[in-house]
C-alpha cells in the first residue's frame, strides 16, 4: 500500500513537470510569433504609393512607352546614313581553276634547262659578233620556251588558296515620296500615345487603390456596428433573463429577446466575411502576401485624410487642370486624336508607294591573296571601291498599291468617326462623374446628425426599457434605426471619398462605358493590323530593290 502510494505521488509529480514545461515552451513559442502577427498600420498615401510602384497595368503601361520610343528611333533611322562593316577570310580546299593558271611545265630531262628570265637580257646589240647574236637568240628562244605564259595571271582571285576580304558599305535614302517623314509622324504619335496610356494607368492605378482602400475601411465600419448591435442584443437577452428569473416580465419576451439576438448572429459573420473579402483586394492590388495582417489608419469619415488634389495629380503624371471636365481634355480623347493623326500618316505612306524611291550607296573593299597563307601586310591588299545611285518605282503591282490607299483611307475615316463617338463618351463620362460627387455630397450632408440622433434615441429606448415603460419592440426599433443610421453615415462617406478622387483624376482616367472601352479596344487593333501590313509592304520592297544590279558588280 506504501509502494502504490509513493508510485502515485512520483506519477503526479511527473505530470505536473510535465504540465509545467508544455507551458513555459507554448508561452515561449508565443512570445516569439507575436512580433510576426502585428499588423502592419497603413495609410491612404502610403496605399497609393505602394499601388501606384507595384502595379502590373502601369508596368505594362511603361514597357508600351518603351516600344514606342524603340519604333521611334526606328523610323529616325531612315533619314540618316546606313553604315556596315565586314571582313572575312576564305580557305579554298578544290577549285575548278586549280592548275589553270600559274602551273609549269612538265620537267624534260633531256634538254638543258631553259636559262633564267627575263629572256629579253639575252639579245644582242648590233655591236657583238654574228656568233655571239645568234647565241643570244637561242638563250632568248629557250627561255621563252621554258617559261609559263599565264604566270602573269597567278594574282587574280581565281582559285586562289588563301583569301583576305574586309569592307564598308554605305547607303543613304535621297527620295521617297515622303514615306520617311510619314513613318516619323507615326512614331512620334505612338510615343504621345504611349505616355497618355501610362499617365492613364497610373491615374486608374490609384482610384482602384483608393476605392479598395475606403472599400476595406468601409466593411471595418460595418463589421464593427453589426458586433455593436449585437452587443446590444446580447445585453437585452440578459437583462430580459434576469427579470423572466425573477418573474417581471413574461417567457415571451424572453424569446423575443433571444431571437433578435441569434437573428443578429448571421450579420455579424456576414459582415466580417466581407470584411475579409475587401481586406483580401486590397492585398491583392498593393501585392502584399494574403496572410498578413493590415491595420487601416485612415478613416473613412476624415475628409483631411484623402489626399491632397496636388498631390494625386503629381503620382498620376497628370498634365490637364485638376477636375477639368472638358472632353478634349480627357486622356481617351487625345489618343483618339493621335490615333486619327497616325492614320494620316498611312494614307500618306500608301500615297508615297507610287512615287519613285532614290538611294545613294557606296562599296569599298580590300581583298588580299598571300601565297603562304600567312596575315597580310597593308601593302598586299588591293582596293575596290564604288559609288552609285538607285532608282526605284513601281511599274505595275496588280491593284496593290489602290488596294492599301482604300484599306488606308477607310481606316482613316472609322477613326474620325471614333474620335467624335469618344468625345461624345467623355461628355456623358463627365456629368455622370459630376452628378456622383454630387449625390455624394448631398448624401454626406442628409446623414449630418443622423447617427447622433439615432444614438441618442436609443438610450433613451434603452432606459425606458429598463425602466419598464416601454416595450421590447420599441427598444429594437431604436436599434435597427441607429445601425441604420450608422452604415448610412459610412456609405456616405465612402462614396464621397470616392467620387472626390475620381473627379481630381478624372482628365486622366479611362472611360467607364464598356461601349467606349470596346472601341478603343478595336481602334487599337486596327491600328496594329495596320502597322504589320506596313512592314509587310516594305519587307516586299526591300525584296524588290535586293534584286535589282548592284552598281560595280
Amino acid at each position: 500500500m506504501t509502494t502504490q502510494i509513493r508510485n502515485s505521488r512520483r506519477g503526479r509529480c511527473f505530470t505536473a513537470v510535465a504540465f509545467y514545461i508544455v507551458g513555459a515552451a507554448s508561452s515561449l513559442s508565443a512570445q516569439t510569433a507575436q512580433p510576426s502577427t502585428a499588423p502592419v498600420a497603413l495609410s491612404l498615401d502610403d496605399a497609393i504609393r505602394l499601388g501606384e510602384s507595384r502595379s502590373e497595368a502601369v508596368q505594362v503601361a511603361r514597357a508600351g512607352l518603351q516600344r514606342s520610343s524603340g519604333q521611334k528611333y526606328q523610323a529616325r533611322s531612315q533619314m540618316l546614313p546606313q553604315i556596315y562593316g565586314s571582313g572575312g577570310y576564305t580557305r579554298t580546299l578544290r577549285s575548278q581553276f586549280q592548275g589553270a593558271f600559274g602551273s609549269a611545265p612538265a620537267v624534260d630531262t633531256t634538254t638543258p634547262a631553259a636559262p633564267a628570265g627575263p629572256c629579253d637580257k639575252y639579245l644582242r646589240d648590233a655591236s657583238a659578233t654574228t656568233s655571239e647574236r645568234l647565241a643570244g637568240l637561242e638563250l632568248a628562244s629557250r627561255c621563252a620556251t621554258g617559261s609559263n605564259p599565264f604566270s602573269s595571271l597567278s594574282s587574280l582571285p581565281f582559285g586562289q588558296e588563301h583569301q583576305y576580304n574586309l569592307g564598308l558599305s554605305f547607303s543613304q535614302n535621297l527620295f521617297a515620296g515622303g514615306r520617311i517623314a510619314a513613318q516619323n509622324a507615326i512614331a512620334n504619335a505612338g510615343q504621345r500615345t504611349a505616355e497618355i496610356e501610362l499617365s492613364a494607368q497610373r491615374a486608374q492605378t490609384i482610384l482602384d487603390v483608393t476605392q479598395a482602400y475606403y472599400d476595406a475601411a468601409l466593411s471595418d465600419r460595418l463589421a464593427a456596428i453589426a458586433e455593436s448591435s449585437f452587443a446590444q442584443t446580447q445585453n437585452v437577452f440578459r437583462q430580459t433573463e434576469l427579470n423572466k428569473n425573477v418573474g417581471t416580465v413574461s417567457e415571451f419576451e424572453l424569446l423575443r429577446a433571444s431571437v433578435s439576438r441569434d437573428n443578429q448572429r448571421p450579420v455579424v459573420i456576414q459582415r466580417r466575411a466581407d470584411r475579409d473579402v475587401a481586406y483580401l483586394r486590397l492585398k491583392q492590388l498593393l501585392d502584399i502576401p494574403l496572410d498578413a495582417p493590415l491595420s487601416l489608419t485612415s478613416v473613412i469619415e476624415d475628409s483631411a485624410g484623402a489626399p491632397a488634389t496636388g498631390r494625386l495629380a503629381i503620382l498620376a503624371g497628370m498634365t490637364a487642370t485638376v477636375g477639368d471636365t472638358v472632353a478634349d481634355h480627357r486622356s481617351v480623347v487625345r489618343q483618339a486624336e493621335e490615333g486619327v493623326s497616325v492614320q494620316e500618316g498611312f494614307v500618306k505612306i500608301a500615297r508615297a508607294q507610287r512615287l519613285p524611291s532614290v538611294s545613294l550607296t557606296s562599296q569599298y573593299g580590300r581583298v588580299a591573296y598571300p601565297a603562304n597563307g600567312s596575315l597580310p601586310g597593308l601593302a598586299d591588299f588591293r582596293t575596290n571601291w564604288t559609288v552609285g545611285v538607285a532608282a526605284q518605282m513601281p511599274l505595275f503591282t496588280g491593284g496593290r498599291i489602290r488596294g492599301e490607299e482604300m484599306i488606308a483611307q477607310a481606316n482613316l475615316a472609322e477613326s474620325r468617326a471614333r474620335l467624335q463617338q469618344t468625345r461624345e463618351y467623355a461628355a456623358l463620362d463627365a456629368r455622370v462623374a459630376l452628378n456622383a460627387l454630387a449625390q455624394a455630397t448631398a448624401a454626406w450632408a442628409a446623414s449630418a446628425g443622423t447617427a447622433e440622433q439615432a444614438s441618442r434615441a436609443y438610450s433613451i429606448a434603452e432606459v425606458r426599457y429598463r425602466e419598464g415603460i416601454s416595450t421590447q419592440l420599441e427598444l429594437n426599433d431604436s436599434r435597427i434605426l441607429l445601425a441604420h443610421a450608422q452604415a448610412n453615415r459610412a456609405l456616405a462617406a465612402r462614396n464621397l471619398q470616392i467620387a472626390r478622387v475620381r473627379l481630381v483624376l478624372l482628365p486622366s482616367l479611362p472611360l467607364t462605358s464598356s461601349s467606349a472601352s470596346q472601341a478603343a479596344a478595336q481602334q487599337a487593333a486596327s491600328q496594329q493590323q495596320q502597322q504589320n501590313s506596313q512592314q509587310q509592304t516594305q519587307q516586299q520592297n526591300a525584296a524588290s530593290g535586293n534584286q535589282q544590279i548592284q552598281p560595280g558588280s
